[in-house]
């Protein structure tokens, strides 16, 4: 007799990715600028999706106007920005459409992986991918993390990265230059082996040119290290760039949030005037109610499942954006009465766990992201600081904390006897920041200000 077979009901909780999270995903990280466009293809593909104005009474323009108003007479930078944006026949929507003709890097991998015959969770983690890819072409998060962030296993991530790194640009979807500088040698019929090794192992002794070094090293002859090391720099370390916007094509920069100094304190208010609130068309949803025509129905009843979501995506940008935002104002707050180099250290972590967010939902929200305030428009990420490390000594200052000290004594030394780096990093440490001399050149260097040659006065 058979052994018996036991059957049982057992209950466990498992997250999807759903199409949802990766429009949510993708909506999260637009600028301002492929909102707006985002926006209008929404509107003109869904008839059931409807633009609210914002200001609908005077009260809001009025409230809107003044702040405007003031931020016009104390940020010079934007001064004739705002004039043009008053005009009456200002339309952004409109305005940005009729700039936009150039396919992003997202559509362009989104239109190859349609091509593909992949099973729908690969496909699903693919598009999540291609969504999470940096301007160059990058994917800069932890796999792990984002795999745990969107409840998938690992290697239903890695088989979608390995995927998404097939498709061109060549190079698209790396981790680090060499995985970038690989993918794109590897395409090459034959492989060239040399090549190969340089950019998965010696990059180091490729920037030096050190071409003997390589040659021992390798066992190979100078000529062909010199032919391997030509062809890598051939190669394009960042493919995502050739789908950004035209330089040549001026944009101007749309802040998301704007800061103003109201009853003694700092108020956050979204840019309403450049996105509009969204709604479902109150005609199409009557039409859905009364008619009795089936292929009526399942028309509007699809339309109006996506316009749903469009507005969840678009309604939960805006509150993520502003819970980070405040966030960095909060942490930030003398920034905005000190100004410039008064950061005090940032982590995207401290503003997670502030949040209640992952490390890459707060990445995604303040990346390409501007505040404007009473001393200009900075983008979000400007608000973040790293701390100085112990190998520094710089105890709990920030980089923009050793920065501005470092450029006040500079811009107050006798430029006919200009402070050495070393004279800098002792005069620094009295104002308990401590750094190393190499660490000062390098900040100087980053300010754009010459060494001591540079900026001694002639007698």
């Amino acid at each position: 007799m058979g052994g018996m077979i036991e059957l049982g009901l057992t209950q466990k909780q498992k997250q999807t990715l759903s199409p949802q999270m990766i429009q949510s995903m993708e909506v999260l990280q637009m600028t301002s600028q492929e909102l707006l466009e985002y926006v209008e293809s929404a509107l003109q593909e869904n008839p059931v999706l409807e633009c609210q104005e914002y200001c609908d009474g005077p009260d809001e323009a009025d409230s809107l106007r003044r702040e405007l108003a003031w931020l016009e007479s104390t940020d010079l930078q934007n001064r004739d920005y705002y004039r043009q944006d008053r005009a009456e026949d200002m339309d952004p929507l409109r305005s940005c459409a009729a700039r936009s003709g150039q396919e992003t890097l997202y559509h362009h991998l989104t239109a190859q992986l349609d091509g593909l015959e992949l099973d729908g969770e690969t496909a699903l983690c693919a598009r999540a991918l291609a969504a999470s890819l940096d301007q160059n072409g990058w994917l800069e998060e932890d796999l792990p993390a984002l795999a745990r962030e969107l409840g998938r296993r690992e290697d239903v991530m890695e088989r979608a990265l390995e995927v998404v790194q097939s498709l061109e640009p060549a190079g698209v979807g790396a981790r680090s230059l060499s995985e970038c500088l690989r993918l794109q040698l590897l395409r090459f019929d034959p492989v060239d082996g040399l090549a190969l090794c340089i950019a998965e192992r010696h990059l180091d002794a490729l920037a030096k040119c050190r071409y003997g070094w390589l040659a021992q090293t390798l066992k190979a002859g100078q000529e062909q290290v010199r032919r391997a090391c030509s062809l890598i720099r051939s190669l394009d370390p960042r493919p995502g760039l050739a789908y950004a916007a035209e330089w040549n094509d001026p944009v101007y920069i749309v802040p998301d949030i704007i800061v103003v100094n109201a009853h003694g304190g700092l108020e956050l208010l979204p840019n309403h005037r450049f996105f509009p609130t969204l709604k479902v068309s109150a005609f199409y949803s009557r039409l859905l109610r009364e008619s009795d025509d089936a292929q009526v129905q399942d028309y509007l009843t699809g339309k109006l499942r996506q316009a749903k979501w469009t507005i969840r995506a678009v309604d939960q940008r805006r509150s993520t954006l502003m819970a980070c935002a405040g966030c960095l104002v909060e942490e930030q707050r003398a920034f905005f009465s000190e100004g410039p180099g008064s950061l005090k250290p940032l982590s995207l972590a401290d503003v997670a766990g502030q949040v209640g967010m992952h490390e890459s939902t707060v990445s995604r929200a303040v990346n390409g992201k501007y505040l404007q305030c009473s001393m200009g428009t900075y983008p979000l990420s400007y608000f973040f600081s790293r701390r100085l490390g112990p190998a520094e000594g710089g105890g709990g200052s920030s980089v923009d904390n050793a920065k501005a000290l470092l450029k006040r004594f500079i811009d107050g030394e006798d430029k006919r006897r200009p402070l050495s780096d070393e004279k800098l990093c002792r005069l620094m440490a009295q104002e308990g920041c401590t750094i190393s001399r190499r660490t000062a050149a390098k900040y100087r260097d980053e300010l754009g200000i010459p060494s001591t040659v540079g900026r001694r006065l002639q007698e």
